[in-house]
């Protein structure tokens, strides 16, 4: 859990010191007050990375070049301090031309740390009304929903993503040179075994994830079932980079493999056979089934991270109570108590019947 969070210079925060109940705290505040942002920060010293910037000197305060956010985390007992350093790449120190210095920099209790160190530290669950895109649009989301959750407590599975991303643009970079200067095919050798060899173990992590999810349901009687996710698997090997090595080529572009992968939302029933019978969410599934199967996939990674690691993660909820009815909110409060829980809020009213909550009030 996270005690203490401070921030300089970033996003619209000049200088914040917050201070967070074990159990529950609310952030309540007019739109634009920065209670989002909040919650990006903690998730930044949570995973490394925000779960909203395209670049990352977006949360670096629009008036300086440097921005920091600093937090006070317990684990198994255990005081931590983590804290990223972010800027614009460049610092003005008074010289005729600005330096150039790192864009981020990852501290744990004040030692620098690669991303793949400092990931997993501090584990958080995030719920957003942003998620529900993940039925519906770029299979890119639900990958990066994947990696974020597998990444917080599978180090292997985090150092095997970053060698398949560096070598899959290794190898497409290699695939355009092929097709435009006409450079040897057996060139690709390294690069097609390292995009093997990582990506049939993020294939099947990820498949060993989304198989837990979809046993979450009875396992952890989770109050929301009849859900599951069907996992469309872009599998890479050997043969089938050779299989499709014309076609590569003619697009200089890796066309297989889990860059490509993709998960399907599906509502399971019994039919009048009694046999169970499932419809795609995306394109048959109405507005609440969609927000019932993303609180669904939620309330699993929460039973996933405990699962794998022995504690709850801090749950972060931005703003979703409008999106839920009545019935679904309960729930929600309900899940709240189970773990620390931080949530965002415009509407005070919709935080009425919380037990234990500590609140900060943001703007006017």
């Amino acid at each position: 859990m996270i005690s203490k969070l401070r921030l300089n210079n970033f996003r619209n925060f000049k200088t914040k010191l917050l201070d967070f109940s074990p159990e529950i705290t609310v952030i309540v505040g007019p739109n634009a007050s920065g209670k989002t942002n909040i919650l990006e920060s903690i998730f930044l010293l949570s995973t490394g990375k925000s779960f909203r910037a395209h670049l990352e000197e977006e949360m670096v305060n629009y008036d300086t070049d440097i921005s920091r956010a600093k937090g006070r985390t317990k684990s198994d007992g255990e005081l931590t301090d983590l804290e990223a350093i972010l800027t614009r790449g460049l610092i003005d120190i008074g010289k005729s031309a600005p330096e150039k210095i790192a864009r981020k920099k990852l501290l744990v209790n004040g030692v620098a740390k690669r991303l793949i160190d400092f990931a997993g530290n501090f584990r958080v669950a995030l719920f957003g009304p942003w998620d529900l895109d993940l039925v519906t649009e770029s299979p890119s989301l639900r990958r990066k929903f994947l990696d974020s959750v597998l990444s917080q407590v599978n180090r292997e599975y985090h150092r095997s993503s970053l060698s398949y991303e560096k070598g899959l643009r290794q190898r497409n970079r290699l695939l355009l040179r092929i097709r435009d200067e006409g450079l040897s095919r057996g060139q690709l050798l390294f690069w097609n075994r390292l995009l093997v060899k990582n990506g049939d173990y993020i294939a099947r992590t990820r498949g060993e994830l989304i198989d837990f999810i979809n046993s979450a349901s009875s396992s952890f009687q989770l109050p929301i079932s009849n859900y599951q996710l069907e996992y469309d698997k872009s599998a890479i090997s050997e043969g089938r980079l050779e299989q499709y090595a014309e076609e590569e080529v003619a697009a200089g572009t890796t066309l297989v493999g889990p860059h490509r992968d993709d998960f399907i939302f599906q509502k399971l029933k019994n039919s009048k056979t009694q046999k169970l019978e499932s419809r795609d969410l995306s394109r048959f599934g109405s507005r609440g089934e969609q927000r019932m199967s993303i609180l669904w996939l939620k309330l699993a990674e929460l039973a996933f991270i405990e699962e794998k690691t022995g504690e709850r993660p801090t749950l972060l909820l931005d703003d979703i109570f409008s999106e839920l009815d009545h019935k679904h909110r309960d729930i929600v409060k309900k899940v709240s108590e189970n773990q620390q829980t931080i949530i965002t809020t415009a509407d005070p009213h919709f935080i009425e019947g919380f037990k234990k909550v500590e609140k900060i009030k943001l703007g006017g």
